[in-house]
C-alpha cells in the first residue's frame, strides 16, 4: 500500500537554497490518499545515507532536490532539502516562501498496519519520496519562519544603577531602555537575473555626405581614425564574395505537371474491385414493351434482357531509382516531392488514356467545321450533341470537355465586341469562362479543359452524358526495392484502373473538315 501524506513547511532559505519543516507528525490523525491514517512512533523507516528525492506534487518528472538531513523525535519526523538550481527549483523557493505551495507530503510503502475505528494506524513504513505541495493536511503545522528573512532583535545596553547612600534620597535616575519590537518577519525577495548589456561602436558615416568627409580626410591622413571608417564602409559582398552564403530554399515551384485529371473528373468514378484483371457490369439489353390492346385480345409480350459490359483492368506505373546516398544525406522534403511528382505522372498518364478512349466511344458529328467553331457554330455542336446524347442513352448531357485550343477559341467569342463567355456581369448570359479557372460553363453544360488534347481536330470538343462512363480505379501503391549490387533505391509507384462504357452513344464530338 502507498500512502500520501501532507504536512506544513516550517522554513524556506533561498539563498541556501534550503527547504525544511516535518514532513510527518505522530499520533494525530491525517487525510490520505486511502483515507484518514495515524503514524506512530517511530512508525516510518528511512535510510539515514540514502537521497531521499523532494518532488513538486508527487510528480517523478518534477524532481526538486534531495533531503540533506532527516531527523525523528517524539513529535514527528524532519527533514531539511537542498532545492536544486533550477528555474523550476527558483519557482518552488518563491512558493514556498510567499506561503503559495507550503506543504510537504511524504509518500511511503505500508508493511504493517492496524485498522481500528475507521483509522488506519501505521505501525511500519518504508519512505520513498517527499513532495512539495499546495497545502498541509494539519492546521497545526503551519509555517513558523522565513529563514531567508527573519531580522534578529538589536541587542539592549543595561544601564549600571548605583545604590544610595543613607544621605541621599533614594532616587531612581537610570534611564529606562526603550521597548524593543518584536521584527517582523520580511518576504523574501525574489531571485532577479540581470541580462548582460553590449554595445557596438557605430560608424560615423551614416549618410553620402559623411562618406565623402571622411573619405577626404582619409585621403589627406591615411593613419587617422576616418580611414579606418572608410575602409569599412568600403568592404561589400564583391570583395568578401567568399563569405556571403547562399541558401537553398525548400519550396519547390514546378511547371511541368499537376494532377487535374478532366476527363475522369467529367464522368463518373468508383473503386476499383480488390479481385481480378477485369470486371463486369450489367445493363439493359433489352426492355419490356407495352402496347394498345384490344378487349380480349393479348397483351404484347417482349421479354427483358440482360447483357453485361466488359471493363478491362490496366496498371499504370513508373520508377525512380536513387542512390543510397540521397536516399540517406537529402532533406526529408526530398521524399516528398519525388513522391508528389511520381503522383502527377500517374494522373497524366490515366487522364490521357480516359480521353483517348472517350474519343474513339463518342458519336462523330455529321456537321464538319473547318477550324475553331464561332459563336453560332458552337451553338449547333452543342446542340446536336445533346439531342445525340439523349437519343443514344435516354439521359441528358451535362459536361463538355475541351482542348486548350478550344478553351482559349471560346473565351474569345464575342458579339460586336461584347465577350459572350468572359464577361463579367452579362446579361442573358450564353455561359461563364474565366482565363483563372479550368472550369465553367458553356450554353448550360460544365466545361471541363483538358490539357491533353491541345488543338481543333476530331474530339477536341467532347459532350458527355457522365452516366455512361464509369472509371474504376484503386488506390495509388509505392514500392521501394534496394538494389545491393549498385547502392540504389527503386521506388515504384503505381495503381490499377478500368474504364466502363455502359451506353453506346454516352458522348459527342466534333468533327473537323
Amino acid at each position: 500500500m502507498q500512502l500520501n501524506f501532507n504536512s506544513s513547511i516550517e522554513a524556506t532559505d533561498q539563498e541556501r537554497r534550503i527547504i525544511a519543516g516535518k514532513i510527518v507528525p505522530f499520533g494525530e490523525i491525517g487525510n490520505t490518499s486511502v483515507g484518514k491514517v495515524v503514524f506512530e512512533q517511530g512508525s516510518i523507516n528511512y535510510q539515514t545515507n540514502g537521497r531521499i528525492k523532494l518532488l513538486l506534487e508527487h510528480s517523478a518528472t518534477d524532481p526538486l532536490g534531495f533531503a540533506q538531513n532527516i531527523s525523528e523525535d517524539t513529535r514527528g519526523l524532519y527533514a531539511t532539502f537542498k532545492v536544486s538550481a533550477t528555474s523550476k527549483g527558483t519557482d518552488a523557493l518563491i512558493e514556498a516562501s510567499e506561503n503559495l505551495r507550503d506543504g510537504l507530503s511524504v509518500g511511503v510503502t505500508v508493511d504493517a498496519s492496524e485498522e481500528r475505528g475507521g483509522v488506519l494506524y501505521v505501525q511500519s513504513a518504508q519512505l520513498r519520496e517527499v513532495s512539495l505541495v499546495q497545502a498541509a493536511a494539519f492546521k497545526s503545522a503551519a509555517v513558523e519562519s522565513v529563514a531567508a528573512s527573519e531580522v534578529e532583535p538589536e541587542p539592549v545596553e543595561e544601564t549600571e544603577q548605583t545604590q544610595p547612600t543613607e544621605s541621599e534620597a533614594s532616587v531612581d535616575n537610570a534611564t529606562p531602555a526603550p521597548e524593543v519590537e518584536a521584527a517582523q518577519p520580511v518576504e523574501a525577495s525574489r531571485p532577479t537575473v540581470t541580462a548582460p548589456a553590449y554595445t557596438a561602436p557605430r560608424s560615423p558615416i551614416t549618410t553620402p555626405a559623411d562618406y565623402l568627409f571622411h573619405k577626404v580626410k582619409a585621403t589627406l591622413d591615411p593613419g587617422s581614425e576616418s580611414a579606418t571608417w572608410v575602409r569599412a564602409a568600403d568592404d561589400s559582398t564583391t570583395n568578401n564574395a567568399g563569405l556571403i552564403p547562399t541558401p537553398q530554399l525548400t519550396t519547390l515551384f514546378n511547371g511541368k505537371s499537376n494532377s487535374f485529371r478532366a476527363s475522369i473528373e467529367a464522368i463518373n468514378t468508383a473503386a476499383l474491385p480488390q479481385m481480378g484483371m477485369s470486371l463486369q457490369i450489367p445493363r439493359i439489353k433489352t426492355v419490356p414493351t407495352v402496347a394498345d390492346t384490344n378487349e380480349y385480345a393479348g397483351p404484347s409480350e417482349t421479354g427483358m434482357e440482360v447483357e453485361f459490359v466488359t471493363a478491362t483492368v490496366n496498371k499504370y506505373a513508373g520508377q525512380n531509382t536513387v542512390s543510397v546516398e540521397l536516399f540517406d544525406r537529402s532533406d526529408p522534403v526530398f521524399l516528398n516531392v519525388l513522391v508528389q511528382q511520381m503522383a502527377d505522372a500517374y494522373a497524366l498518364a490515366t487522364n490521357n488514356f480516359v480521353n483517348g478512349e472517350l474519343i474513339t466511344a463518342a458519336t462523330l458529328d455529321g456537321t464538319t467545321v473547318a477550324t475553331y467553331p464561332t459563336a453560332s457554330e458552337l451553338l449547333g455542336i452543342v446542340s446536336r450533341g445533346a439531342a445525340s446524347v439523349y437519343s443514344n442513352s435516354k439521359r441528358f448531357a451535362r459536361n463538355m470537355i475541351a482542348s486548350s485550343g478550344q478553351w482559349s477559341n471560346i473565351m474569345t467569342l464575342n458579339d460586336g465586341g461584347r465577350p459572350i463567355y468572359t464577361a463579367q456581369q452579362p446579361q442573358n448570359a450564353g455561359g461563364a469562362v474565366t482565363v483563372s479557372s479550368l472550369r465553367g460553363n458553356v450554353a448550360g453544360l460544365d466545361l471541363y479543359v483538358d490539357y491533353a488534347n491541345a488543338g481543333d481536330g476530331d474530339g477536341t470538343l467532347l459532350i458527355v452524358n457522365p452516366d455512361c462512363f464509369t472509371w474504376y480505379e484503386s488506390p495509388q501503391l509505392r514500392l521501394t526495392t534496394n538494389v545491393v549490387s549498385n547502392g540504389s533505391i527503386e521506388i515504384m509507384y503505381y495503381g490499377y484502373g478500368a474504364l466502363a462504357n455502359l451506353a453506346s452513344g454516352g458522348a459527342f464530338k466534333n468533327n473537323k473538315a
